[in-house]
């Protein structure tokens, strides 16, 4: 760091990165984090998703983290709540398919139903 603008510039990029992690009303996504999914690639997918949703500016989208779902040989896994609508459980995911996930899913209401659980079964 150089200068107090510097330092006031990265607090600001944390805090945004940390919001994104905050309940709210909305979306809320949540990707399986136990030993199972980390070792499938789950911080990939949950970097994938702060990402994109940061990227879009998203305000009422929450992102968290959860232990084990108990679909271990499916993951990395999230699911997808949203009021008044079913779970959305997506399986089999890498980092282009959580990108379109938030694009297809979350920002137009269209659930990617080839990376459903659903369609896997």
């Amino acid at each position: 760091m150089k200068s107090l603008e510097e330092l006031k510039a990265l607090r600001d990029q944390a805090i945004k990165k940390v919001d994104i992690r905050k309940e709210k009303n909305g979306t809320r996504i949540v990707v399986g984090m136990a030993t199972c999914g980390i070792a499938a690639g789950a911080r990939v997918i949950m970097s994938a998703l702060m990402d994109e949703v940061a990227k879009r500016e998203l305000q009422d989208v929450t992102i968290t983290q959860t232990g084990c779902i108990g679909v271990c040989r499916l993951e990395p896994l999230i699911e997808v709540y949203r009021a008044g609508e079913e779970k959305v459980t997506y399986v089999e995911l890498t980092e282009e398919k959580a990108r379109r996930i938030v694009a297809e899913h979350i920002v137009n209401g269209n659930i990617v139903k080839e990376y459903t659980i659903g369609s896997v079964e």
